[in-house]
């Protein structure tokens, strides 16, 4: 799989006006981009979006809402994460604009220069070849440049500190970006006028003018929070002096930071605190760990708590109630895990293939409803299972037990990626359940004309059109079946054993 960054100028493009670049979701297979995007771009010509805005002070930068944001929830409570829709006509400009020959050269060449220190950086941004999608070639590339290479040093080192970073795309400092591309000397030399500052406008005309923080969602960002990191990875070789007995390895912002006595590893942490705080970033003390097992420590403890769980083959636990509830004890201990979608995804698989409604059905459904309380995040892998459950009921019971499900999820406060994939399995064909929402894009789903962008500062009829929201859907949830397709599932399939 080849880095985003070694494609050409017209190759990169291309890979990032797909619509899984613009936004890395798993919405439901009736919600997408392509359809929007390609309007957008037809509508503006060879035009900047700045062509098409209205003079000030109704201009993009002096607007609230141009991005859309959707929230997701990491623990059913207060852990909130905020993705976000770039507005189109902003994220095309960028695109092209990044992607100018001259322009790619220029990153290209910075990227080899600040890649040349002593941070091993791998977890670039990699393009998936083929019919893999994106996210899966990063599981992929995270297995083979990251977790395989911690292991090899072991060989090399006795002592591991790992640590990440708070907050990454929320704390950067946008103004870091044309420092990152160009250089400190040069961006104070020609203030305004280089690519970085470009790219800075872009991200501030899309957030109201905010300096502290770049949208969260689209392959593109992915690649100009890289662009900053490896910044940092090249202020941290100029930090760094003396004896090399250290080895420092980065996947995006996460660090592994091999010595051979913890002191060492205490003090190459401190320099890499230092540099971040310069992009407005700085290390998360929580997530900050020292061991002498690099081998165990290499590993996600959720990975080894999974295999250990599949040793014990819950596939053949007397009860499919029993497999679940093991799931459920690793799902308090690791929610939010990569691992924990793999065993759902077994657990579907295991279901699928069996013939009787069990006893315990609503049992069952209860377990697994829990399940997502503590994880909402893997309900796209939970909503197979309850689907298959709630299968079994008898016809005229599955309304009323959907509606205890969509009460149950409801509690969850402020999360619309979990309310788009409950819409889905709520309204499939045959459930007909009434759902309500407040999640714009459930709405435009429901047939309903909500803002997602706030198009005010648009001067062009033309583009508004283009930007119209049910251009999103190209179906709706009762086209299809109650229980989804393995399909709508694959990415938590595929390449399952590397999470």
């Amino acid at each position: 799989m080849p880095r985003l960054i070694d494609l050409d100028a017209a190759e990169a493009q291309e890979y990032l006006m797909k619509p899984e670049c613009y936004f890395r979701s798993d919405f439901p297979p009736y919600i997408g981009f392509q359809k929007i995007l390609s309007d957008v771009a037809e509508a503006m010509g060879e035009n900047s979006y700045t062509s098409f805005q209205k003079p000030k002070p109704n201009r993009a930068f002096e607007m609230s809402g141009v991005n859309y944001e959707i929230i997701s929830t990491k623990d059913g409570r207060f852990a909130w994460r905020p993705f976000e829709l770039i507005h189109p006509a902003i994220y095309i400009t960028l695109v092209r604009t990044l992607s100018e020959p001259d322009n790619w050269k220029l990153l290209q060449d910075r990227f080899h220069t600040l890649h040349a220190g002593v941070v091993e950086c791998t977890g670039f941004p990699v393009a998936s070849n083929g019919g893999d999608g994106h996210d899966a070639a990063q599981v992929m590339n995270w297995w083979l440049r990251y977790e395989q290479r911690t292991l090899e040093l072991s060989l090399d080192y006795s002592h591991i500190l790992k640590t990440d970073v708070t907050n990454c795309y929320g704390s950067l400092y946008t103004h870091s970006i044309v420092w990152a591309l160009h250089g400190m000397d040069e961006a104070k030399q020609k203030n305004g006028d280089l690519l970085g500052d470009k790219i800075d406008r872009h991200i501030q005309n899309s957030r109201f003018g905010q300096t502290n923080g770049i949208t969260q969602g689209s392959v593109l960002m992915d690649l100009v929070a890289e662009l900053v990191l490896a910044y940092v990875d090249h202020m941290v070789t100029e930090e760094l002096s003396g004896e090399k007995d250290y080895h420092i390895l980065r996947y995006r912002d996460d660090y592994s930071i091999f010595t051979n006595n913890d002191q060492r590893g205490a003090e190459v942490a401190k320099v890499i605190s230092d540099c971040l705080r310069r992009v407005g970033m700085q290390l998360g003390a929580s997530k900050t760990s020292q061991s002498t097992n690099i081998v165990e420590a290499g590993i996600k403890p959720e990975k080894l708590a999974a295999i250990q769980l599949e040793d014990m083959d819950i596939s053949q636990a007397k009860t499919f109630q029993k497999q679940l509830l093991r799931i459920h004890s690793f799902a308090r201990k690791y929610p939010h895990s990569g691992s924990l979608n793999r065993l759902l995804d077994n657990a579907f698989q295991n279901l699928l293939a069996v013939e009787n409604a069990p006893d315990d059905l609503s049992v069952q459904v209860a377990i697994m409803c829990d399940i997502a309380i503590i994880s909402p995040r893997a309900f796209p892998a939970i909503s197979g299972i309850l689907a298959k459950l709630i299968s079994w009921a008898p016809e005229a019971d599955r309304p009323a037990l959907w509606g205890r499900v969509a009460s149950k999820m409801k509690r969850i406060p402020h999360n619309g990626h979990l309310e788009i994939w409950l819409q889905r399995v709520t309204k499939a064909k045959g459930v007909g359940l009434s759902f309500e929402s407040s999640e714009p894009i459930c709405r435009i789903v429901d047939g309903e004309q909500p803002q997602l962008w706030n198009n005010d500062w648009i001067s062009s009829q033309k583009l508004v059109e283009a930007l119209d929201v049910s251009k999103l859907l190209s179906g709706k949830p009762e086209d299809y079946e109650p229980v989804p397709d393995v399909s709508e599932l694959s990415l938590f399939r595929k390449y399952a054993e590397f999470s």
